[in-house]
């Protein structure tokens, strides 16, 4: 749909930073009004930087939602964190996230170290109030703001949807006026096969997060379009011991069936068609240490 010649439209990128598990992916979904990054108890969970796009008025905006940052220890975590400081530092306006019930800890800390370096308006979001007493709220607030220079301070429940129109009327405003970069009806740039893949390994997390690593990636292998207008979808996952491959297929198959199952229902809400899905486990030792998996999950291969 096109915009009215009359009217000045604005459009940019808002990119959400934070220490893992910090809500970004929630409100990510929240803001958008639909799934597009997922949602895992499992710390870790946002590989590459998925954007989800929303309309606020006049105003398109665009949210990258940058993997966690947190302090790397392999070649996988050090693509990520490089990920996450390149989408800050790509966007119109940066949006650190603070879970306040884990308050300012080591891993806040090293990102307000580095935030100042990154030369855009940047913005508070202090998630999950409604579980902390104000008077702990405006206290870390204020210690925020001396530490970082920050445009705004929200205050919101990501899961409640509490304080978010005011945080993207705010954000609206920040971004600079021109034509809208994506078609009004489309809600994420991650093509459908890379979010179908990403819905299945939430799936894989949800059912065995205690027991498989996360070093597992899936894979969209196959998309095809049949006669009658159902998808069929071959996916594999990867995982990187011959264990975790039975940890996954269960007891006759009874875990890959459950997670399929889950996945399948939710990739047919997104394709918004009959979805087909095969699932495939293999092992591939080391599949961190290869640069394909990594262009595959749109990360760039940190060498060394």
């Amino acid at each position: 749909m096109a915009q009215p010649e009359d009217v000045k439209t604005k459009a940019g990128f808002v990119a959400l930073i934070g220490a893992p598990n910090a809500g970004k992916s929630t409100l990510l979904n929240s803001l958008v009004g639909s799934k597009v990054s997922i949602v895992s108890r499992k710390v870790q969970t946002t590989r590459a930087l998925v954007r989800g796009i929303a309309i606020e008025g006049d105003a398109q905006i665009v949210f990258v939602d940058t993997p966690g940052i947190f302090k790397p220890k392999r070649r996988l975590d050090r693509a990520m964190v490089t990920s996450a400081w390149g989408g800050a530092a790509d966007a119109d306006a940066v949006a650190f996230l603070l879970d306040v019930r884990k308050g300012i800890d080591e891993e806040a800390e090293a990102i307000l170290e580095k935030l100042p370096e990154v030369k855009r308006p940047k913005i508070l979001i202090l998630n999950k109030i409604d579980l902390i007493e104000r008077s702990v709220l405006l206290a870390m607030a204020a210690k925020l703001n001396e530490k970082v220079q920050f445009a705004h301070t929200f205050m919101i429940s990501a899961l409640k949807g509490d304080g978010l129109e005011a945080l993207r009327r705010e954000l609206a405003k920040m971004m600079p006026e021109g034509p809208w970069l994506y078609p009004e009806d489309q809600i994420s740039d991650a093509p459908l096969r890379m979010l179908a893949a990403e819905i299945t390994r939430e799936k894989i997390y949800e059912r065995l997060h205690e027991e498989l690593p996360y070093e597992s990636t899936v894979e969209t292998d196959q998309w095809q379009q049949r006669p009658d207008g159902s998808v069929r979808i071959e996916q594999t996952i990867f995982v990187e011991r011959d264990s975790q491959r039975k940890i996954v297929l269960g007891k006759g198959g009874q875990t890959i069936k459950a997670i399929g199952q889950a996945a399948r229902k939710e990739i047919t809400e997104i394709a918004e068609t009959q979805v087909h899905l095969f699932l495939f486990v293999k092992v591939r030792e080391n599949w961190s240490d290869d640069p394909e998996r990594y262009r595959e999950m749109g990360l760039e291969f940190p060498k060394g």
